[in-house]
């Protein structure tokens, strides 16, 4: 696999509750990444790649789920795997971050863990793709009140994590050129609970050419069509009632 993002970012809700927003993302040179390496809930944010298993995303979630801490969720996980030497591993809870690179993985690999964020790569072209990635989304993260997205996300987390995959990939990505087809997804979570959910936050690109472009194109449609339905129905899905939306 290519290389990921895992953040976390603290807000107040409406309310003036404390709420957390988990993202991950991930772009490679094969198809339907979505589907192996980008796992999310309410309680964190995991993401599995180098060969992948898809066990290690699955379950790390759950154990967030079930009250573990990421880095003894993860470390749990890596420590009953027999191939854990060819895993990258990494993601992030309310409270913590990790982020592991077996010394069996395809070079160039590696992995930045910051305080709320961690980034990981294998089969790159170099180290300055992660530094890219990183330096992207960090210059863009906000922690901040509750703002125009209702959460505080005056730019959404998903369209800031693209912009931080597509700062990895313009400057080299997956080194595999011959591979052209390629696939990227991301995922955001909040641990708020709304009426209606942005349709943005859930997007796959499985097979194309120019996987961060259409995921982008994918991103600005379904945003356009979430304000949309949000203005039409939003007030019958805070109601939950559907049948004063057909009045309208």
């Amino acid at each position: 696999m290519t290389f990921s993002i895992c953040v976390r970012e603290r807000y107040t809700d409406p309310d003036g509750e404390e709420q957390y927003r988990f993202g991950v993302a991930v772009t490679t040179r094969l198809a339907a990444v979505g589907t192996l390496c980008p796992f999310a809930n309410e309680h964190g944010a995991v993401a599995t790649q180098s060969l992948v298993n898809v066990e290690l995303g699955e379950r790390g979630i759950e154990y967030l789920a079930d009250g573990l801490h990421v880095e003894d969720a993860l470390d749990a996980l890596l420590a009953a795997d027999d191939g854990a030497a060819q895993r990258q591993l990494h993601g992030v809870d309310r409270e913590g971050t990790f982020a592991f690179s077996g010394d069996e993985c395809n070079p160039w690999y590696g992995h930045r863990e910051e305080e709320n964020f961690t980034v990981a790569g294998n089969l790159l072209t170099g180290e300055d793709v992660i530094d890219a990635t990183a330096e992207t989304y960090a210059s863009a993260r906000h922690d901040q009140q509750a703002g125009p997205d209702r959460d505080g996300d005056a730019t959404p987390l998903a369209e800031r994590l693209i912009d931080a995959l597509a700062a990895g990939h313009a400057e080299g990505g997956d080194k595999r050129e011959e591979l052209t087809v390629q696939s990227a997804a991301l995922l955001v979570t909040r641990t708020e609970d709304r009426a209606f959910e942005p349709s943005y936050d859930d997007l796959r690109v499985d097979a194309s050419e120019t996987p961060i472009e259409n995921l982008r194109e994918t991103y600005e449609l379904a945003r356009e069509s979430y304000e949309a339905t949000l203005e039409r129905y939003g007030e019958a899905y805070e109601d939950d009632d559907m049948d004063a939306a057909k009045d309208e």
